[in-house]
């Protein structure tokens, strides 16, 4: 989602877009985003218009979001979450939103399948 939102929003629903534009709902962008986009490009599977640091940080400080911390007990969560999703990544963002009792902004219904409130 982040990263439609600032390269192809027009992926994004518009009333999803509009919650995340409604200044009064705290958004949150996990660490792990932030780690799986800084991997992927310096891999060159993402182009970005600037380094990752200087992109995500910008774009997390243009539209207002929280940055949410990896906790050692989100990554021991991870490790006790059935096998429905084999990435990593979406794993520990699943622990999170389950112990920080946050939802989750995604289009992936793996996500969806488990024990957590996706918004999308």
């Amino acid at each position: 989602m982040f990263l439609w939102l600032n390269t192809e929003p027009e992926r994004i629903p518009p009333p999803i877009r509009r919650f995340i534009e409604d200044r009064t709902n705290e958004i949150y962008i996990s660490a792990v985003t932030a780690w799986e986009i800084s991997i992927k490009h310096a891999k060159g599977h993402l182009e970005l218009p600037l380094p990752a640091e200087d992109y995500v940080l910008s774009r997390i400080g243009r539209e207002g979001f929280r940055p949410l911390a990896i906790e050692v007990s989100h990554a021991l969560h991870s490790g006790h979450l059935p096998p429905i999703h084999n990435d990593p990544f979406d794993r520990l963002l699943v622990a999170q939103a389950r112990l920080e009792r946050l939802p989750i902004l995604t289009s992936d219904a793996n996500i969806a399948r488990y024990d957590v409130e996706v918004i999308w």
